[in-house]
């Protein structure tokens, strides 16, 4: 199959140059030229199947022109090997809790999918391939520890200065080796522009193989279709429309849901829920698509003001925009909205959401008040509430318990270099590590 651009869809590259180029030489981001539509026969059997041999299924139809059976299963089992299971917490409302990999967030599927991915596209290369990261949190964590170690790689990642939780902060800094940290004096946005600015540089090109492990690639964007199918296949209330609320920040995690909902997965809506970095819930209420600078809330994960991911959105509902506001609504909410949710949902049923779970919580409670009796829903936990324990704590009034995987890396050593908030200090360093 071939990919193309979202600025120009003539623009088409092969798997490989899609996966290991990242982005488009013109800044738009790859789309797979069709996307299957799985047949009747599969959802049928879908709620009897393994997570694993629903992967088997779905990235065989995915990727299956370009991957052999042994890679696509290869691909399947390094990513899936922990569960996503599907939790009730009120009538009618679910949690899919996304939070149970090695790093304990959501994007430890795309990271595992993606890494294993480059490195059988890159079999036989001399090259080293640089993977260049901006994060806000769970993004570096996830990638640093998918890619930790992997033979001709190195990753370089970009973190804004006091943005992100302590326990975010050392899972990415403290492990040394080909990870490479640097804490930029900027926002999230800043970060990802300079990533973004270094892919569009000939001279930076012409020296190295560089690439993205951010959701604006495709082997980090598509594999996390998966956990949407296996969630509609442990759902009881199959006899209802379902609703999916997805807490939103750069937006490939809804791409995602929406890319499983073109393949044939019945889901009737999804909620685009944000933290007051609203530019996508205001498009979807009627205004034009408009870049804002990002502001910190304690959801500090979705503090993205120019989300990299909204016209892949566009793109599946083919730049149709009154079809991408029929299909998808949108909410956001501030920081006292959060808190309360968290407390009124810990207090009423015992269960403990974190910042991120609370914001795809509430869009998804707005969403069944106006339809009340039609819908089942999903909310996205996306982080174990631990990743995020100093605003838990502090909302729940409770001292929350650390998993021992998050523990330990609070006893590490934070390894990094400062960076100013300047593409050319960037790019000299990078010229420097050639």
């Amino acid at each position: 199959m071939q990919y193309y651009s979202t600025n120009n869809p003539d623009h088409k590259v092969s798997l490989k140059e899609a996966v290991i180029k990242g982005l488009a030489p013109d800044q738009g981001l790859y789309m797979p030229e069709s996307i299957p539509e799985m047949p009747v026969s599969f959802f049928e059997k879908l709620p009897s199947m393994s997570f694993q041999e629903i992967g088997y299924a779905v990235i065989g139809a995915l990727f299956g022109e370009d991957l052999n059976e042994e890679q696509i299963k290869d691909l399947v089992d390094h990513t899936l090997i922990f569960d996503a299971p599907l939790v009730k917490v009120e009538e009618g409302i679910y949690s899919l809790e996304l939070f149970h990999g090695p790093t304990l967030a959501f994007k430890d599927f795309g990271a595992r999918f993606c890494s294993k991915l480059m490195s059988m596209l890159m079999e036989g290369e001399q090259r080293k391939v640089k993977v260049l990261v901006a994060t806000s949190g769970d993004t570096g964590s996830a990638v640093a520890n998918g890619f930790y170690n992997v033979p001709g790689v190195e990753v370089i990642i970009l973190y804004p200065k006091g943005k992100v939780s302590e326990l975010q902060e050392k899972q990415f800094t403290t492990l040394g080796g080909n990870i490479h940290c640097f804490e930029v004096d900027g926002m999230f946005d800043d970060c990802q522009r300079m990533v973004k600015d270094a892919f569009l540089d000939k001279e930076l090109n012409d020296n190295m193989l560089l690439t993205s492990a951010n959701s604006i690639n495709i082997a980090r964007w598509i594999p996390q279709c998966l956990y949407y199918f296996y969630a509609w296949s442990r759902l009881p209330e199959k006899n209802k429309k379902l609703a999916i609320s997805v807490p939103s920040g750069n937006f490939g995690n809804l791409g995602a849901g929406i890319l499983a909902q073109r393949m044939g997965l019945p889901i009737h809506t999804f909620v685009a829920s944000t933290n007051i970095n609203r530019v996508v819930p205001d498009f979807l209420h009627g205004l034009d698509f408009k870049a804002m600078p990002s502001v910190s809330t304690i959801s500090n994960s979705m503090d993205v003001g120019n989300p990299s991911n909204f016209f892949r959105l566009l793109a599946l509902y083919g730049n149709d925009e009154a079809l991408f506001r029929e299909k998808v609504k949108g909410f956001y909410f501030d920081d006292e909205d959060t808190a309360k949710a968290m407390k009124k949902v810990m207090e009423e049923t015992g269960y403990v959401m974190d910042p991120h779970g609370a914001v795809g919580y509430l869009g998804l409670r707005n969403f069944i008040k106006m339809n009340p009796s039609d819908f089942v829903g999903i909310f996205l936990e996306t982080a174990h509430p631990g990743k995020f324990k100093s605003v838990v704590d502090k909302v729940l009034g409770i001292d929350l318990e650390l998993p021992a995987r998050l523990a330990q890396f609070l006893n590490g050593e934070k390894k990094y270099e400062e960076l100013k908030n300047d593409f050319a200090a960037f790019k000299s360093l990078l010229l420097k590590s050639r």
